[in-house]
C-alpha cells in the first residue's frame, strides 16, 4: 500500500508542479518525495470528501444487497446437503465471517471462521457442513470468472488498449480453467468412488484418505442434484452484477468519465484476483489494479485509488455489523448446535 500511495502521489504532485509550470525535473530526489507527501494525500482527500451522498448511499446498499443474495445461495447449499438452517442463523454466520474477511488474507479469509461454525451446526455432518463453504465458494469464484470472462467479448478493443489488462484478462482464463476443473473433479469425479482403481491408489498412498474421501463424497451430493449448478450460478450472477452497480454508483458519485461495460470485465477480474491469499483482504492488491485497469481510460490514479478504497470502505461498513454479531453472541448465543442426524 505504501509504495501504491508513493507511486501515485508521486504522480500527482509532478502534475501539480506542471500546472505551475514550475520544473519538476530540477528537485533532488528527496525533495520530490516531500512535496509527493505534501500535495498527494491532500488532493486524494479533497477527491474521497467531494463524492455525491446519493452514489454512495447506494453503493452502500448494493454491497449490502451482496451479502444477502449470498447468504441466500449458501442457503441453498446447506439445505441439499441436509443442513437446512434459518434465514437469521445463515445471515449471522455470513456476517460475522464478513467481519473476519476483512483481516485474514484475500477476501475470503473469513470462509475459516464460517466453516468452523458451520461445523457447530451439527453433531454428525460436521464434515459435510465444512464442504458446503467450500463448494459455495468454488461455485461463487467460478460463477465470478465465468462472468468476466464472458464480458472481455463487449469489451475487447479496450483490453487489447493496455497489455497489462490483456495479462489480467488471460490469468483470469487460466482461473476460471483451474477453478472449473477443480468442481468438475469435486462434483462429478467418478473415478474416486469406492472400488474404483484410482480411489484404490488414493487410499494406498494418501494419509487420512478416508477423511477426504468424506469430503468428496459430500461434494458429488451437489452434482447429483440435478438442479444444483442452475440454481446456484443464476443467484451468482445477480450476485456478480450487484457487485458491478457498487462500483458503477461510487463512478458516477467521482465523476470519473468511463464507459459503464467496461466495469462489467474490470470489477469481477479485481474480485476474483484479490481473492488470492496475499493481503489481508486484498489491501493494496485491490488498489493497484484498479489504478492499473483504469490507466487506458485516463483515469487519474488518485481517482482510481479513491474509488478502490470507497469500495473497501463499504465493505467495512458491513464488516461492522457482523463484528458486533460476533461480540454479541460469541459468549450468550454462541451459534446454538443443532442436531442432525445422518
Amino acid at each position: 500500500m505504501a509504495w501504491i500511495f508513493h507511486s501515485i502521489f508521486l504522480y500527482e504532485a509532478e502534475l501539480a508542479y506542471s500546472e505551475i509550470s514550475s520544473n519538476w525535473e530540477e528537485l533532488t530526489p528527496s525533495q520530490k518525495r516531500h512535496e509527493a507527501w505534501v500535495l498527494g494525500p491532500t488532493r486524494l482527500f479533497n477527491i474521497l470528501t467531494e463524492v455525491d451522498t446519493v452514489p454512495l448511499l447506494l453503493s452502500l446498499v448494493m454491497m449490502g444487497t451482496t451479502i444477502l443474495i449470498g447468504v441466500q445461495r449458501w442457503r441453498i447449499v446447506l439445505k441439499i446437503q441436509g443442513l437446512p438452517l434459518s434465514m437469521a442463523r445463515t445471515a449471522e454466520i455470513s456476517l460475522v465471517a464478513h467481519f473476519f474477511n476483512s483481516f485474514f488474507l484475500g477476501s475470503t479469509g473469513g470462509d475459516l471462521m464460517k466453516a468452523y461454525y458451520a461445523a457447530r451446526e451439527t453433531h454428525h455432518l460436521k464434515t459435510e457442513a465444512v464442504m458446503t463453504v467450500v463448494i459455495d465458494r468454488l461455485m461463487g469464484l467460478f460463477s465470478m470468472l465465468l462472468f468476466a470472462c464472458l464480458m472481455m467479448l463487449p469489451n475487447w478493443s479496450y483490453i487489447l488498449s493496455n497489455e497489462g489488462i490483456l495479462f489480467l484478462c488471460l490469468f483470469t482464463f487460466a482461473m476460471l480453467l483451474g477453478c472449473g476443473s477443480i468442481i468438475g473433479l469435486a462434483l462429478w469425479g467418478h473415478w474416486f468412488k469406492s472400488g474404483h482403481s484410482v480411489e484404490k491408489t488414493c487410499r494406498k498412498w494418501i494419509p487420512k484418505w478416508d477423511l477426504l474421501k468424506r469430503s468428496l463424497d459430500a461434494c458429488r451430493v451437489f452434482g447429483n442434484d440435478k438442479h444444483f449448478f442452475a440454481k446456484i450460478l443464476t443467484l451468482s450472477m445477480l450476485l456478480n452484477l450487484a457487485c458491478v452497480f457498487q462500483i458503477t454508483a461510487l463512478v458516477g458519485g467521482l465523476q470519473i468519465e468511463v464507459d459503464w461495460k467496461v466495469f462489467l470485465v474490470i470489477v469481477p477480474m479485481i474480485i476474483c484476483i484479490s481473492a488470492l491469499p496475499i493481503t489481508p483482504n486484498g489491501l493494496g492488491v485491490r488498489e493497484n489494479l484498479y489504478v492499473l485497469a483504469l490507466a487506458p481510460a485516463m483515469v487519474p490514479g488518485t481517482k482510481a485509488l479513491a474509488l478502490s478504497l470507497l469500495a473497501y470502505a463499504g465493505s467495512l461498513f458491513w464488516s461492522l455489523f457482523g463484528g458486533l454479531v460476533y461480540m454479541a453472541f460469541r459468549e450468550r448465543h454462541h451459534l446454538t448446535e443443532v442436531t442432525q442426524s445422518e
